[in-house]
């Protein structure tokens, strides 16, 4: 972030909804979105489970061949993608074990070293709406306007179940909504417990419980909250 550019963040949980909400927000208020849990997610496809065996400069080593970018479509307008070396990544990387082993390497030091500098990096070149789980409390900690999204894990794994869904995943590929109630429960215990930058709202953030909300409501609370605090921050 830099004098130039202004971020919002948006932290939460896995299966709140910050991704479709943060991209719906940067679209209402006119920024860039940066889905940085997508990074998390390019850095697993791209490494492998064999990275979690990595010695910490084996993995920095193989991160620095990654490069994050954000784009747009080429008519010039549309939401801004995230691509990684060149490339927006599509589906691959949206699948539960993906994000099971994103999780993993999140704890990591050298992941999330290499990704906080990367993030840093587009928020000075761009204004933008950041979505992740330390965006607020860690990465942009200056940001002009920050939320946390909550839900209860019961209510987030329906979401996440109709979403798979929606997303024509069938048979025995999708899971039943118990069993990713119990994948996010495991997730939620992963991130608010690990050592390094752990899941909590930051102290000046606006908290936002969405269980008995729809996206409309709560994205109507959130482009209202965050106009007020733009209007101060310029």
């Amino acid at each position: 972030m830099s004098d130039k550019t202004l971020v919002i963040t948006l932290d939460g949980p896995a299966g709140v909804g910050k991704s479709t909400l943060a991209r719906s927000l940067a679209r209402g208020l006119g920024l860039a979105f940066l889905d940085t849990g997508a990074m998390f997610r390019c850095v697993a496809c791209q490494l492998g489970e064999t990275a979690l065996e990595l010695a910490d400069s084996a993995l920095a080593a193989r991160l620095e061949k990654l490069e994050f970018s954000l784009v747009r479509p080429p008519s010039g307008s549309g939401d801004w993608e995230l691509a990684c070396n060149g490339r927006v990544p599509g589906r691959e990387i949206r699948g539960e074990a993906v994000g099971r082993l994103a999780s993993r390497l999140a704890v990591r030091g050298p992941v999330r070293e290499f990704l906080k500098l990367a993030q840093q990096e587009l928020g000075r070149a761009y204004s933008l709406v950041a979505e992740g789980r330390d965006m607020g409390s860690v990465v942009f900690a200056s940001a002009c306007c920050k939320f946390f999204l909550d839900a209860d894990p019961a209510v987030r794994a329906r979401r996440r179940w109709l979403q798979l869904r929606e997303q024509g995943v069938g048979g025995t590929d999708l899971p039943s909504p118990e069993e990713i109630e119990r994948q996010i429960r495991e997730r939620d215990q992963q991130d608010r417990s690990r050592t390094l930058a752990p899941l909590r709202p930051a102290e000046d953030a606006v908290i936002v419980d969405t269980s008995d909300l729809g996206l409309e409501q709560v994205l109507e609370r959130l482009l209202a909250a965050a106009r007020r605090k733009m209007a101060a921050c310029r």
